[in-house]
């Protein structure tokens, strides 16, 4: 599965880059919502993982504009942040996000996330 990645903090990207990558996926990564946009045009992910505060463009700004897109629309959008409130949550939900995961991540829990969406 193609993953694009995106976080501002680069061990956390490191670290979901490589469970993902020992998992079998490939992965691009962004260091910021905006990054990420233009990654997500050029690699054309069949998933995103984002992380929620981040500078430039956040990851709902991010949802929301991936999901303007023609080829973001249904592409299923992780964010996986500290914020756990619901009102946060619902925010991001009504910006598209597809699922919600907190900080810091379990691997194996994250792979099983994510194997939700493979075809």
């Amino acid at each position: 599965m193609k993953i694009l990645a995106i976080d501002d903090t680069k061990t956390l990207l490191s670290l979901l880059s490589l469970t993902l990558r020992n998992a079998g996926h490939e992965v691009t990564e962004a260091e910021n919502g905006e990054d990420g946009l233009n990654k997500f045009d050029q690699f054309r992910p069949d998933l995103v993982i984002t992380d929620l505060n981040m500078p430039i463009m956040d990851g709902i700004e991010f949802t929301r504009a991936c999901r303007s897109r023609p080829t973001g629309q249904n592409t299923p959008i992780i964010v996986l942040t500290t914020e756990n409130g619901a009102e946060i949550k619902a925010e991001g939900r009504r910006a598209g996000a597809s699922a919600w995961m907190v900080k810091p991540f379990e691997p194996n829990t994250l792979l099983g996330l994510v194997a939700r969406y493979q075809n």
